[in-house]
């Protein structure tokens, strides 16, 4: 191989290094980041930006969105200078830009939904949640004669985490209820028969209660539950839509870790007595009492991303908030913002917290963010994140972007959040991306 003469070797160079600066350049990595689609509410301005020293012809449907305060369907467009949408109804629509009139540059899907802002929360909340059904946490051996035992409940098949749903075609919500029905079936020979629901599924099986030799009753041979109790932070209250969200996680039951049907619950006012610090290897938590009587509202739906119903009252100071916008997720960026919580009493305060990283999402998911505490004064009272603290609104830009979610063990002061997006999907007061399309065409 013979090598290259100098002036072709020059020539490549200059032409590579050419080559890395236009990739390098401003322009062009504004119009590399520049979206493919973009949410919008109505009535909040957003602007974009190519900063690119190029004059074009720009398109839209005026009903929809104004650009640059222009109300005509076509206009031109100085691509240096920022290009400020004002969304005006809900719709969709697309942001066409052309070079000298003809040549297609960039196309932009706008899509414009309903504006919404909730009261964001931070208020400590009891939450007791009944099950919709009968779980089965645990198997029990009955002693049934001298030396020999015996499970009726697992020779029924049936597994941690079932939800026994009726007996004997009968809705089964109340163990109080278990050991007469136990002891009428064993004492006429007759099998229960059980729907269950496990998973999405649900099946038909019998059970044959056993005589217990030692305590004189007959026993299902399982340890069984229908309750759940503990406390939380309230996220939102929507007070057009009379709904609330908290918590940012799914209830689970404690021993068997199965996300909890629920047939019915309350979430109650509730005070903070004391704390005990997070420590690495170590998650605090938040002690706090209930107070009876003092419902503020009915639990509907136990979710991925936390708990959600109704409220009939709200918290004394949760009347002092304003309602602010809420934040698309791909709009939730990385830098400083504030969690709204209670650390004693009933007093919300505002910490500040930096989001560290961002997932992008198109589709719900948890984990979206993580986030770290950076208020000294909440360091020093609680050691960063505590159990309690789940739920605890996320604020950034004045907008409500996310809820804390779950406490990194061998770091307290980083953890998860999610967006506020998929708590209200799972709310029913904000439709998913595919609906708000299909209803606005």
């Amino acid at each position: 191989m013979y090598p290259q003469p100098p002036k072709r070797r020059l020539f490549g160079l200059c032409l590579v290094i050419l080559l890395g600066a236009a990739v390098c350049s401003a322009p062009l990595r504004h119009y590399a980041s520049f979206p493919e689609s973009l949410r919008m509410f109505e009535g909040q301005d957003k602007q974009l930006n190519f900063v690119m020293p190029v004059h074009a012809q720009g398109s839209v449907n005026p009903q929809v969105a104004h650009v640059n305060g222009q109300k005509n369907a076509m206009f031109p467009v100085d691509l240096n200078r920022p290009l400020s949408i004002h969304p005006k109804q809900t719709g969709t629509t697309e942001l066409k830009l052309r070079l000298f009139g003809k040549i297609p540059f960039k196309t932009v899907k706008l899509q414009v939904v309903p504006d919404l802002k909730v009261i964001p929360g931070g208020q400590t909340i009891g939450v007791k949640v009944k099950s919709a059904g009968i779980m089965v946490v645990g198997h029990h051996l009955v002693k049934t004669g001298e030396g020999t035992k015996a499970s009726p409940g697992e020779d029924a098949k049936l597994k941690l985490g079932d939800l026994i749903v009726e007996i004997d075609g009968q809705r089964s919500n109340d163990v109080s209820k278990i050991a007469s029905l136990a002891e009428a079936s064993g004492q006429s020979g007759k099998p229960l028969t059980l729907l269950v629901q496990r998973g999405k599924e649900r099946f038909r099986t019998q059970l044959k209660p056993a005589y217990d030799q030692e305590d004189r009753a007959w026993r299902l041979g399982l340890y069984i539950r229908d309750s759940a109790a503990g406390v939380g932070t309230l996220t939102f209250y929507a007070p057009d839509h009379n709904v609330y969200g908290a918590l940012g996680h799914v209830i689970t039951d404690m021993d068997t870790q199965t996300p909890i049907v629920v047939g019915s619950g309350e979430i109650l006012h509730s005070s903070v007595i004391s704390i005990s610090k997070s420590q690495n290897g170590e998650p605090g938590e938040k002690r706090a009492i209930f107070k009876e009587g003092k419902t503020l509202g009915n639990v509907e739906r136990n979710t991925s991303f936390g708990i959600f119903g109704r409220m009939n009252d709200l918290p004394g100071n949760a009347y002092r908030s304003e309602a602010v916008p809420v934040a698309f997720a791909e709009e939730v960026e990385e830098g400083p913002a504030e969690i709204w919580t209670v650390v004693g009493g009933q007093k919300v305060e505002k910490f500040a917290i930096r989001i560290v990283h961002v997932s992008k999402q198109a589709a719900p998911a948890t984990k979206g963010m993580v986030i770290k505490i950076t208020d000294p004064r909440l360091l020093e009272r609680t050691g960063g994140i505590v159990q309690g603290m789940s739920g605890s609104p996320i604020l950034q830009k004045g907008k409500l972007v996310g809820a804390v979610t779950h406490v990194f063990v061998n770091d307290p002061t980083s953890g998860y959040g999610c967006y506020i997006e998929w708590m209200l999907q799972d709310a029913g007061i904000m439709l998913k991306p595919e609906q708000t399309w299909s209803k606005a065409v």
